[in-house]
């Protein structure tokens, strides 16, 4: 696999566009893989290609060359060189684990935030990974590559963890509350369950706290209709996936985290009303990628276009 430039970006994406990549962005650490394996086995589950895309910043140890001199020309050679090596050593990983999957890469200059955001826009999906996502200075600090990019781009964005988390049961967990991203949140669980033949757990966390002892029981109605609409609209359309609905009281974030301890993945909207009043669903998707040991893939929303 040959790395290609920006200049070669646009011609690839209109290229591909009749299957839309799962797109990766690619770690220099090579001992980091666990996103590509998951990104390289969704490609080959939807048979759509893969894309490595690496955004060029500082070489890592190991490729930084003592005789380059602090030139602006010599200083860029030396970063293109290196991100190329990592292009094709993840390039390498992809091909043998998925030998049927169709591999590119992209060596792209710029934020990492901006290039995967405009990947993005053709995308099936956008994986990156973590190391330590459970901490709060990773996951809040102005560094940080997940909270900006799920909170913008405009395809599911799936956050792996590392290291890979174990499950003894296939099946994954989504979370609903009656809002369209929600409902958009369900089409791709449903979608992941039936390419993984795992189980669909629908879960609506509840807070009974938030409302007047007087009417629990009509706000728990309520939301056991909600759940079920919003699953019953869908779930025809995947009739092989086996979907359990969830009335779960307690905080969101909490529900779904323990729900999902070994999941295979857990899906959530980024906006939403989460529950309860005052808490959007992207303060949840927040939370749990903040606490969840399992991939979380956050689904954007998209309105229908209106008639004419």
């Amino acid at each position: 696999m040959v790395p290609e430039s920006t200049i070669g970006w646009e011609v690839a994406m209109v290229a591909s566009a009749h299957r839309r990549p799962v797109v990766v962005g690619v770690d220099p650490d090579p001992a980091m893989r666990t996103a590509l394996a998951w990104a390289a086995d969704e490609a080959a589950r939807r048979g759509v290609p893969l894309r490595l895309v690496h955004a060029e910043g500082t070489p890592t140890r190991g490729y930084r060359r003592r005789e380059v001199r602090p030139s602006w020309e010599e200083w860029n050679e030396a970063l293109h060189s290196a991100g190329e090596h990592v292009l094709q050593e993840a390039a390498a990983f992809g091909e043998a684990r998925q030998p049927k999957v169709e591999v590119s890469g992209l060596l792209a200059e710029g934020d990492p935030v901006w290039v995967l955001r405009e990947q993005a826009r053709d995308a099936t999906a956008v994986v990156v990974g973590s190391q330590r996502l459970s901490r709060v200075k990773e996951v809040f600090g102005s560094a940080s590559v997940a909270l900006p990019l799920m909170a913008h781009a405009s395809c599911p964005v799936v956050v792996v963890p590392e290291p890979e988390h174990i499950t003894h049961e296939p099946y994954f967990v989504v979370g609903v509350d009656g809002s369209p991203h929600s409902a958009a949140a369900v089409d791709f669980a449903l979608e992941e369950a039936a390419l993984h033949g795992a189980v669909l757990r629908a879960v609506y966390a509840w807070w009974p706290g938030h409302f007047d002892v007087r009417d629990e029981q009509a706000a728990r109605e309520e939301c056991r209709r909600l759940l079920s609409e919003t699953v019953a609209d869908r779930a025809p359309a995947r009739p092989g996936v086996e979907v359990r609905h969830e009335l779960l009281a307690g905080h969101p974030v909490e529900v779904l985290t323990k729900a999902s301890a070994h999941a295979l993945g857990l899906v959530v909207g980024t906006r939403g009303h989460g529950g309860f009043t005052g808490m959007v669903l992207g303060s949840v998707s927040q939370g749990v990628l903040h606490h969840a040991r399992c991939p979380v893939i956050t689904v954007p929303h998209t309105p229908a276009p209106e008639p004419e």
